[in-house]
């Protein structure tokens, strides 16, 4: 039993409130997932720059240097400042140059996600405390996507928590099971050169759908392509630079619940999620369809 949250903000003049709106979503889902929390949020892409965002369990760890470090070579940033055990750092080019350095500088170095315009930020503990620690009320975007995690099947670990990201701009958070992620694994190892960092099946869908937006399908597409290719039980909801969607599998027996107004496109695994909302009131309400793919984009 986990806890998904998500919102998609129709109106650029609400991307400042962006956080304060979607922080009471994820601490509401609590009791489904007090293990640990992350939180995926887009905001405006950076002109000519990518985002890394790094992890290393260590709060006190010197980013500074190990930035100044990598810079003689590669031009890297800071940006604006390490936020607990997570530094998003900047660069105009060489991502996976950069992505691997960092990886192989530190035993306990972990790139997070990589993108123009989203950061993860996940930890274990509660999700209050995940919503303070990285400041989250504070943070602006147009749309965000969250996870609460109750750890049935493996240890509560950073790495394992949700959402994942296995391609740029690309984040999935997952309420169920796959049972056939293992196989799916390793023809993604073996066919499109993908490396997992974690045993969580999650990760594994993340990873298929990357694999269908490099191939050129949309979002919208790429979560339809799920249907077939993914056995077991699921609720998706996943995000790209400008886009939003939400995927539950044939027999839905996950709880899940969709809300849309004209500023706003909001999930949350149950209504009390949505329920702090401005204008939740006159919402239109409705519980997604089995094996339908409701999706959303930034126009």
């Amino acid at each position: 039993m986990c806890g998904i949250v998500g919102l998609f903000l129709k109106r650029q003049d609400l991307f400042s409130e962006l956080g304060r709106m979607f922080a009471p979503m994820l601490a509401e889902m609590t009791d489904r997932g007090p293990d640990s929390a992350g939180v995926a949020i887009y905001s405006r892409p950076q002109e000519s720059l990518t985002k890394i965002t790094a992890f290393n369990p260590d709060p006190e760890f010197n980013w500074k240097t190990l930035c100044d470090e990598i810079g003689l070579a590669l031009d890297v940033e800071l940006r604006p400042a390490p936020v607990d055990t997570h530094c998003v750092i900047l660069t105009n080019g060489h991502v996976g140059a950069v992505a691997e350095l960092l990886e192989s500088c530190n035993d306990g170095m972990q790139v997070m996600s990589v993108g123009s315009a989203m950061e993860i930020y996940k930890e274990t503990g509660l999700p209050d405390d995940v919503i303070s620690r990285f400041g989250i009320t504070e943070r602006g975007g147009s749309h965000a996507v969250g996870h609460t995690r109750m750890a049935t099947e493996s240890a509560v670990t950073t790495a394992g928590s949700h959402p994942f990201s296995t391609g740029a701009d690309v984040c999935l958070v997952h309420n169920g099971s796959l049972s056939n992620h293992n196989r799916l694994r390793e023809r993604l190892e073996r066919t499109a050169g993908m490396r997992f960092r974690t045993e969580n099946d999650t990760e594994v869908a993340a990873g298929f759908i990357t694999s269908r937006l490099v191939a050129g399908r949309s979002l919208h597409d790429a979560l339809e392509d799920c249907i077939d290719a993914l056995d077991g039980f699921y609720t998706f909801v996943a995000g790209t630079s400008d886009g939003f969607a939400v995927l539950r599998d044939p027999i839905a027996c996950k709880p899940a619940v969709l809300a849309e107004t004209e500023d706003f496109v909001a999930f949350g695994s149950e209504y009390r999620a949505l329920s702090s909302l401005p204008g939740i009131e006159s919402a239109r309400v409705w519980e997604p369809e089995p094996a339908i793919v409701y999706s959303w984009k930034i126009d």
